[in-house]
């Protein structure tokens, strides 16, 4: 999975929870990931309010949603990628995208759901 697919992904699904629509058009990773984020977000909100213990998905950052759902969709069904390299990426765009507290907070979130996720 290239750092870039993931970022446009991110970007995306926080487009898609802001207006409730995205870009039309992505990359096919991009856009295999955004779906498949889509497709189960239900679920992926659940396992993120069941670990997550002081905020609710509905609470958090926009920014932040975006790439703890995309981090557990890939822990949960792209079993080829590394959690490692899960952790890591995500981590580097809560840095990068969000507030400077947002990168502990998911590698918390993210280092929780590591061990009941693999």
């Amino acid at each position: 999975m290239s750092i870039e697919a993931r970022e446009l992904a991110i970007q995306a699904l926080y487009e898609f929870d802001l207006r409730g629509e995205g870009p039309s058009s992505m990359p096919a990773r991009t856009a295999r990931l955004v779906e498949g984020v889509l497709i189960h977000q239900a679920e992926l909100d659940e396992t993120l309010d069941a670990v997550s213990r002081r905020w609710r998905v509905a609470r958090m950052a926009p920014v932040d949603r975006a790439v703890l759902r995309l981090a557990l969709y890939e822990l949960r069904f792209e079993p080829e990628t590394p959690v490692g390299v899960i952790v890591s990426e995500a981590v580097r765009l809560a840095k990068k995208y969000s507030t400077e507290k947002s990168s502990a907070f998911v590698n918390g979130i993210l280092g929780r759901l590591s061990r009941t996720e693999r």
